[in-house]
């Protein structure tokens, strides 16, 4: 067929009898009318609804919970979306009455379009995703809307290579990419909304949130990945034979690890251990958690160490974790003072002095237990061996040397008083000195 100037002349002519004659029948205008009056209460009907939930039509920085940002979004696709809704009933109707109403059909063809692209704008913000939407999503819509799609897709399969006992089709390319990308959109910003509405919640704990949310990852990327095989037509039934083999596989040969992660969303759902908590391991080591991960735990000592400890040891062996519930401690001081020393008195003494101290917990609002008491210990060999019980919050080390001040406090208090602290000393009885006595001369 050639395409002279005498062919696009005539389709030109039989476009302007057709346009004629349609603006020359009164039912056209109606529909135009329609059409404008659907668009109105569209307009109406969604500015009532944000104003009545106050909904912003657009989206700025005032929201801070993830929720309160989707329903900005869909805010700004309420318009769209009712008139897309009225142009479908009253299409509907109309067939149903068998009224030919193919300018409101036309428009619902066009909403439904401009709706697409509104949701593009409103919720796609990684730009090749959103020009991929738009340059192939757009076009396989407008197809779909106007009848010509089922032609497009027998084309596309028959345009196809066949590499041995698999088939590769245009249209199988095209379908995985388009659906590929929206699996991996939806994917990305379901796991954003996901992610940052489990982080809000401030009455879990910080740590417990992290693996929730990374449960929640883990979970979608599951999800996503059968999705996007069955839609590559990949047989998921052969793929699970062939994962449980690989999975005994790798259960056997990677046991410890899966025992520690395991261990670690036990820790962390049970509450046993978060950061900042002081532990001691049955080993002796000792020192703060920093980081607790999947797999392992990292205490940082209070000389700059940093030890590795696999999540499998806190459910397996004992440890004792100083500031889990109350970061308040007790601690003792251990001295000695001579016999001769009017204990009742030093007793109170030691006491007032030791108070004095900022960190060490006193007063007279505070139970009497927890309040600084000093108290005989033994009678030892040179003098009386005493101690000294207080409270602090945090751990006796690092910054928190109170220990060592206290000593020294209880120093200066001996001496300031008159009183020393004893040494060792031995009596040494001569039984027979005559026999001791050497030769005369």
């Amino acid at each position: 067929m050639t395409f002279s100037t005498e062919y696009f002349a005539s389709l030109f002519a039989d476009l302007l009898v057709k346009l004629q004659h349609a603006f020359s029948n009164p039912s056209t205008y109606f529909q135009i009318i329609f059409i404008l009056a659907v668009y109105l209460c569209a307009y109406l009907l969604a500015r009532k609804i944000r104003q009545r939930f106050g909904i912003s039509a657009t989206v700025n920085g005032e929201y801070s919970h993830p929720v309160q940002k989707l329903i900005a979004r869909l805010g700004m696709v309420f318009y769209p979306l009712l008139a897309i809704i009225l142009l479908k009933v009253t299409t509907e109707i109309s067939e149903h009455i068998q009224y030919t109403a193919w300018i409101i059909n036309t428009a619902y063809v066009i909403a439904v379009i401009l709706f697409f692209y509104s949701c593009i704008t409103a919720f796609v913000s990684h730009r090749f995703i959103a020009g991929l939407f738009k340059w192939l999503g757009l076009p396989t819509l407008i197809l779909h809307l106007t009848g010509y799609l089922p032609d497009v897709i027998q084309v596309l399969e028959e345009i196809s290579l066949n590499v041995g006992n698999v088939g590769i089709s245009a249209y199988g390319l095209v379908r995985v990419l388009i659906f590929g990308a929206l699996l991996f959109w939806l994917g990305r910003v379901s796991n954003s909304f996901g992610k940052e509405i489990i982080r809000k919640q401030e009455s879990i704990d910080i740590r417990t949130r992290e693996v929730f949310s990374k449960l929640f990852e883990v979970g979608l990327f599951c999800v996503i990945s059968l999705l996007l095989l069955n839609v590559m037509g990949i047989n998921l039934t052969a793929l699970a034979v062939f994962g449980g083999a690989v999975g005994v596989g790798l259960g056997l040969g990677l046991q410890s690890i899966a025992s520690n992660f395991i261990s670690g969303i036990i820790i962390l759902l049970d509450r046993s251990l978060t950061v900042g908590d002081f532990v001691e391991l049955d080993d002796g080591s000792k020192g703060y958690v920093r980081e607790f991960r999947m797999r392992y735990a990292v205490l940082e000592t209070f000389d700059g160490k940093d030890i590795v400890v696999p999540n499998e040891k806190f459910i397996s062996s004992l440890f004792i974790n100083w500031t889990h519930k109350d970061p308040k401690q007790r601690f003792r001081v251990d001295f000695s003072v001579p016999y001769a020393t009017d204990v009742r008195s030093l007793v109170e003494i030691i006491k007032v002095a030791v108070a004095e101290h900022p960190q060490v917990i006193s007063g007279e609002d505070i139970p009497i237990e927890e309040r600084p008491d000093c108290e005989i210990d033994s009678f030892g060999d040179s003098g009386i061996n005493m101690f000294v019980e207080f409270w602090m919050s945090g751990v006796d080390d690092g910054k928190n040397r109170v220990g060592g001040d206290l000593m020294l406090i209880i120093l200066e208090t001996l001496k300031a008083n008159g009183i020393e602290i004893p040494f060792p000393q031995r009596e040494v009885t001569i039984l027979n000195p005559q026999a001791n006595k050497g030769p005369k001369d």
